[in-house]
């Protein structure tokens, strides 16, 4: 139990004596290519009651360490001369004292301790420092990659000024050299042997498809990707605001609704006319269903065979099947199918002709609704 206690004891006082204090960050190890640039991260978050006083950056040479950078109120200090002109503190950003270190060397190979120095309220001061191990290798050239200066695209109007751009990362020094591809020759034909390309001005000879290559102290050399670069002739107008369309478009596409929208509406449409010819049509058959017969004889031919004239009247809506028979002059039949509309064919025994020249005037009319019928 005494022992868990002092435990936590420790522990407590640790946590006092380290909380609130700034704490530098650094990482372990850094590799930067030969010939080439590289930064070694140190920083810090900059706390209230604390103010930096001293930066020292130290290389290991041997069993003890050296100092080749030095900040202090005076200003910057380089203490070798192997280092100057090569390393650079950062002082634009507070909390940040990272090394960059150029043209990198194989004999730079070597542990590099950051130091910062802060002073309290108080009148103390307080160290803290970290080792990074820093690497240099051969790096072989990496795949070059093109882009255009100014951010216009590959496609510009003539008369600008523009350029294309080819880097890659490798161990320098590192040779460019710039290729435009033939129409009639395989083989493409050298414009340039720098990183970038430049057109001052551009003309319409200058389109076509460039690519560019990249070597490095080591390695092999690497190929970038073929670019398609387009130069328009200014003086003449936008062919798609002079020219009118040669396709007539709809008015659902000049709306710009979806396609799916257009292919329901369309649908919907032919519903539309289905529906509307079905209706008619059963509207029609309707009609015909309410078909009556009307039979007559002739008066001398009635006279004759000692028979009156007679109405077989047909329709399709009654429940019975045997035909409504009313006799003219005889108004004693009720039929009820006889309450709707009526539509009567006539139909003659003898020759439709003969009778229309010999049916009398004296005609008895038959009256069905209030409807007069011949």
């Amino acid at each position: 139990m005494m022992r868990l206690l002092l435990g936590l004891l420790l522990l407590g006082h640790l946590m006092v004596v380290t909380h609130g204090n700034p704490i530098l960050e650094a990482p372990e190890t850094v590799t930067g290519p030969w010939k080439g640039d590289v930064n070694i991260p140190c920083t810090y978050s900059p706390l209230q009651g604390y103010t930096q006083v001293f930066v020292r950056w130290l290389v290991e040479r041997g069993s003890d360490p050296v100092t080749i950078f030095l900040r202090d109120s005076s200003g910057d200090h380089i203490q070798q001369a192997k280092y100057r002109g090569r390393i650079h503190i950062n002082h634009e950003v507070l909390g940040d004292v990272s090394l960059q270190l150029k043209t990198l060397e194989m004999d730079d190979r070597s542990h590099y301790t950051c130091e910062v120095t802060w002073q309290t309220l108080d009148g103390n001061q307080l160290v803290r420092d970290e080792i990074i191990e820093l690497r240099v290798q051969k790096l072989p050239v990496s795949k070059p990659t093109v882009t255009t200066g100014g951010g216009y695209g590959f496609t510009v109007l003539q008369g600008m000024r523009t350029s294309l751009q080819c880097q890659a990362h490798g161990s320098p020094p590192i040779s460019y050299v710039w290729y435009k591809e033939q129409t009639d020759n395989p083989e493409p034909i050298k414009v340039a042997t720098l990183s970038t390309l430049l057109f001052k001005p551009a003309v319409l000879a200058d389109t076509g498809s460039y690519f560019c290559t990249a070597k490095g102290r080591v390695g092999y050399e690497q190929r970038s990707d073929i670019v398609k670069f387009v130069v328009k002739d200014s003086s003449k107008p936008n062919k798609t605001n002079t020219e009118a369309p040669t396709t007539m478009q709809s008015p659902l596409e000049r709306k710009g609704l979806p396609i799916f929208a257009v292919i329901i509406i369309s649908f919907l449409c032919c519903m539309v006319v289905f529906i509307t010819a079905y209706v008619i049509l059963c509207r029609k058959t309707s009609q015909q269903d309410h078909i009556y017969e009307v039979a007559r004889l002739h008066p001398s031919e009635a006279k004759n065979s000692g028979e009156t004239m007679r109405v077989a009247i047909f329709k399709s809506g009654c429940s019975s099947k045997e035909p409504a028979t009313r006799t003219l002059g005889n108004d004693s039949s009720d039929e009820p199918c006889l309450d709707q509309q009526y539509q009567i064919i006539t139909q003659i025994n003898g020759d439709y002709t003969r009778l229309l020249h010999t049916v009398p005037l004296d005609y008895e009319l038959l009256t069905i609704k209030g409807k007069s019928v011949c």
